[in-house]
């Protein structure tokens, strides 16, 4: 009996891969391994996945470059979670008969996750849970409402138009700006159309929900917080390579804006020392804005069912 090919399943975390869904039907085809840290670098991850034919990658965690991929002799097919993934050579994937394949998503998670950490950073939540737990003074400071504060979206994207509809439910003046069909778009939503200078001098909230490609690698830049009020917080919960990220450090570290809210970095997992981990005018959360129930259910249902049809000869949701 020939030996069973070999899948990766990485970076669960919270290991909630196989309660995530029902893996029954691959019982007997295929050897399951879990990887519930990260596996590093590029030394790494070709050491500890030489053997493997399938390999599911969560979201962008790990780099599939070229180099990488050529590595790994037995790899025949890639899933991402998600459908799609910028950390994955696909050019690369396809000249090697990689298959790619990808899953469905929950859609909603990423804009609730930044609307709640946006309000628990204007409430002082976290402080007032922390002073509250350890039985300091009965209240400690003066929240901020979001009621008639403007709020400016950068990209109005599926996730963009979300934050945008939080912003009217909240009864903010909402503004925003896109790369494409700017007037429609925020004609559709009933809001104001703006440059970026006018929605960074004049938004109390700068929300930032672009798609990372090439083109908007870096795209805030150290000129565009400079143009924020004081007052001013900066919201990303997209990717963390959209922002110049050391000109936002200085930003919070000089306190020449108001705060940031952040579920994305440069560098994931972030380092143990990194500035957004003590500085007190920041808000973050380790990337868990897709980290859901229902999201990690959608994500390894169908992982499982690319699995079962590339077994048979007929992987569904390819991407090469």
């Amino acid at each position: 009996m020939p030996d069973r090919p070999i899948c990766a399943i990485l970076d669960d975390y919270q290991n909630a891969a196989f309660a995530s869904a029902d893996w029954s039907v691959l019982d007997g085809r295929v050897t399951l391994r879990r990887y519930e840290t990260h596996l590093g670098d590029e030394d790494s991850v070709a050491d500890a996945l030489a053997d493997c034919a399938v390999i599911v990658a969560m979201r962008e965690r790990t780099v599939f470059s070229e180099s990488l991929l050529r590595r790994l002799p037995k790899l025949k097919l890639l899933i991402t979670t998600g459908m799609r993934n910028r950390s994955i050579d696909l050019v690369a994937a396809h000249a090697l008969n990689i298959v790619v394949c990808g899953t469905g998503s929950e859609r909603g998670s990423v804009a609730e996750l930044g609307w709640g950490a946006l309000i628990a950073f204007m409430r002082n939540i976290p402080e007032e849970m922390a002073n509250f737990r350890e039985g300091g003074p009965w209240q400690i400071g003066l929240g901020r409402t979001l009621e008639g504060r403007r709020l400016g979206v950068v990209g109005l994207g599926r996730q963009g138009r979300r934050i945008a509809r939080f912003g009217q439910a909240f009864r903010m003046d909402v503004c925003g700006w896109t790369r494409t069909d700017q007037a429609s778009r925020c004609e559709t939503l009933g809001i104001e159309a703006v440059s970026l200078d006018v929605l960074f001098q004049t938004s109390d909230v700068v929300c930032i929900q672009l798609a990372l490609t090439e083109n908007t690698r870096g795209f805030v830049t150290a000129k565009m917080l400079s143009q924020m009020r004081p007052d001013a917080v900066f919201m990303n919960t997209a990717r963390g390579p959209l922002v110049d990220e050391p000109a936002l450090i200085k930003a919070l570290q000089d306190k020449r804006i108001g705060g940031a809210v952040l579920d994305v970095f440069e560098q994931e997992p972030l380092a143990v020392d990194h500035p957004f981990r003590t500085l007190s005018n920041v808000l973050a959360t380790p990337h868990i804005g897709y980290v859901t129930q229902e999201n990690y259910r959608a994500y390894y249902r169908d992982v499982v069912d690319d699995i079962a049809g590339w077994l048979d000869g007929n992987p569904p949701r390819r991407l090469t």
